[in-house]
């Protein structure tokens, strides 16, 4: 392993869980962990997942290029590795935890999420955070280390610190430390030997700062472009956003979803106010190369504006040195999350609540639930050879039927589509 000793991360930090060799001496443990995430077939296969809306569903069917999986990682850790560095955070690390975020999503986005949930709620339930730790440390073919009888993979075999920075819950289902009902979770009961591992010394249901970072980059990301692929496929207009109307269904779309219940609407009207009275705001888009270009500005300018707030709100909390692992807590000016938040709330109610995104998603829904349905009757026809080999080996009715759920989360938005017709002989 290169010296980390110009960094503030010690050897706890760089540990791998299988102990191996540099190939590449003088490269940083970071440096390898982010290339291995980049040189994923995991990452990859998220060009082939939904983000908001399926590619093809736009109104201006001529540029129907929404953002994927693949292109909102990769803007997260764009972000997330200028203002993880401004804040003195190794950048290949938050960059690796940015990349890697996303990568246990399963086909059709949400949608697919709460699907498979449904299906895996007798085996330890579905979350794509707990999914891209069992894929980080587990499905991803990499490493593999001798077992009794055998060999056993170890996933991409990442740091201690790239894993606790990819992890954005760290508790498993149903410990939420404030909301015992919430859904969101970050590991499985079955992998929760590496979990272990990985929060070693860890204070119990905190994510480290490296996550934090990263996770707001993921905010400021899909806010922003999810807002811009709004207004850009035609589906926003920003002169309706005056609309006492339309403010009302986007606060309603906001709270209890983007902010916590019994926020006041007032404060996310002053939040969209602030933004429309910018010089940079987007007024008056249609689509002309000049709108674009104002367009693509105003997206630089957001993300701007969401970065330093945080850096300049917890610089002012912590100082000037180097902030990393425990040592300090990521600070969001609450007008800054409403800021955030009005542009979530926004694409949700002009994309995602539109009638033929529903009529899609009831759609997806089935396909999902048929799929598991004949993979469940039928395994280990259907299953890739990597999972029909762990679903042979598998121990009882419960751990084949998580080899099931990996198997479908795996796949992409086509594929599924592809592999239920297969299967189910509907199309």
């Amino acid at each position: 392993m290169a010296s980390t000793a110009d960094t503030p991360y010690d050897d706890v930090s760089t540990e791998r869980w299988a102990p191996e060799p540099d190939k590449r001496p003088g490269r940083t443990a970071f440096q390898r962990d982010r290339a291995r995430v980049l040189h994923s077939a995991a990452l990859r296969r998220l060009a082939g997942k939904t983000q908001v809306v399926t590619p093809g569903s736009w109104s201006r069917e001529w540029d129907a290029s929404p953002r994927t999986r693949l292109t909102h990682s990769l803007e997260c850790a764009q972000v997330g590795r200028e203002l993880g560095a401004a804040l003195g955070c190794d950048p290949d690390l938050v960059e690796a935890a940015c990349l890697s975020h996303d990568m246990g999503h399963p086909p059709f986005g949400h949608n697919g999420e709460q699907a498979l949930n449904s299906f895996a709620a007798d085996c330890g339930g579905f979350e794509g955070n707990a999914q891209s730790l069992r894929l980080l440390t587990r499905i991803e073919p990499k490493r593999f280390v001798p077992v009794p009888g055998g060999v056993a993979s170890v996933g991409l075999n990442l740091t201690r610190a790239a894993l606790d920075a990819a992890t954005k819950y760290p508790w498993p289902r149903g410990a939420h430390p404030t909301d015992p009902a919430s859904v969101k979770f970050g590991v499985y009961e079955d992998d929760l030997p590496v979990f272990a591992w990985v929060r070693e010394g860890a204070p119990a249901d905190r994510a480290c700062f490296e996550a934090q970072v990263m996770d707001w980059s993921d905010d400021v990301a899909y806010s922003v472009h999810d807002f811009e692929d709004a207004l850009h496929a035609g589906h926003v207009d920003p002169a309706a956003l005056a609309s006492e109307d339309e403010r009302s269904g986007i606060w309603a779309a906001a709270i209890g979803r983007y902010v916590p219940a019994g926020t006041d609407p007032q404060e996310l009207a002053d939040a969209l106010d602030r933004l429309v009275r910018q010089e940079w705001w987007p007024h008056g888009y249609d689509g002309s190369a000049l709108a674009q270009a104002r367009l693509k500005d105003a997206t630089s300018q957001l993300i701007g504006r969401f970065c330093e707030a945080a850096e300049n709100a917890t610089r002012q909390a912590y100082g000037t040195g180097p902030l990393t692992r425990y040592a300090a807590e990521l600070v969001v000016p609450r007008e800054a999350r409403h800021e955030c938040a009005v542009l979530k709330a926004v694409a949700d109610r002009y994309v995602m609540q539109r009638a033929e995104q529903e009529t899609l998603r009831a759609d997806q829904r089935v396909v999902l639930a048929e799929l598991a349905e004949a993979l469940t009757a039928r395994a280990p026809e259907g299953l890739d050879p990597q999972f029909r080999a762990l679903f042979d080996t598998a121990l009882d009715d419960r751990a084949r039927k998580r080899v099931i759920v990996d198997q479908i989360a795996s796949l992409t938005d086509a594929a599924a589509r592809s592999l239920h017709t297969t299967l189910t002989g509907h199309p």
